[in-house]
């Protein structure tokens, strides 16, 4: 097993476009053993909440005071408060949980993260919820991509 296998699993499970879709399964293809892929994937994956938050905030802080800024933002964000607020109330960081565990496009932890800091959950109990959220998707995306290898490989013969 490279190095190489690792550096790249890494960058995947950091991208905002594969995270944990893309890196397990390419790690599992390259031979890592399964729960070190898991874990390896998930726990890097885990990182994005914190640096998205503190990403959002930051320049958040940074724009607010330019006046086209704060007028669009504003509203955009009452908006989408206005739009999610029963499901909000209703879900809670559960829902931001459930929302990042399904490994699908466009859910994820940075959609997840996202979406929270609209909202103004807590920063804390957002990256439990996320943390959460990556490790459930982590069982199920490991699960599918290794049942997936094991099914192919009766196709494919392998050369020692």
């Amino acid at each position: 097993m490279k190095p190489t296998v690792f550096v790249v699993a890494g960058l995947l499970s950091l991208l905002p476009i594969s995270e944990l879709r893309g890196a397990i399964p390419y790690a599992l293809a390259n031979q890592v053993p399964i729960p070190l892929a898991f874990l390896f994937c998930s726990l890097l994956n885990t990182l994005v909440a914190p640096f998205v938050y503190l990403f959002l905030s930051t320049l958040h802080r940074l724009l607010a005071h330019i006046g086209w800024y704060e007028r669009v933002f504003s509203r955009l964000l009452e908006r989408a408060r206005t739009r999610v607020k029963t499901q909000v109330d209703r879900y809670g960081y559960i829902g931001v949980m459930l929302f990042v565990a399904i490994p699908l496009p466009i859910t994820g932890a940075y959609t997840g993260t996202l979406g929270a800091w609209v909202l103004g959950l807590d920063r804390r109990k957002t990256f439990v919820a996320v943390s959460a959220g990556v490790l459930i998707a982590g069982v199920v995306v490991t699960v599918v991509a290794s049942l997936g290898i094991q099914a192919l490989s009766l196709f494919i013969k392998r050369v020692q």
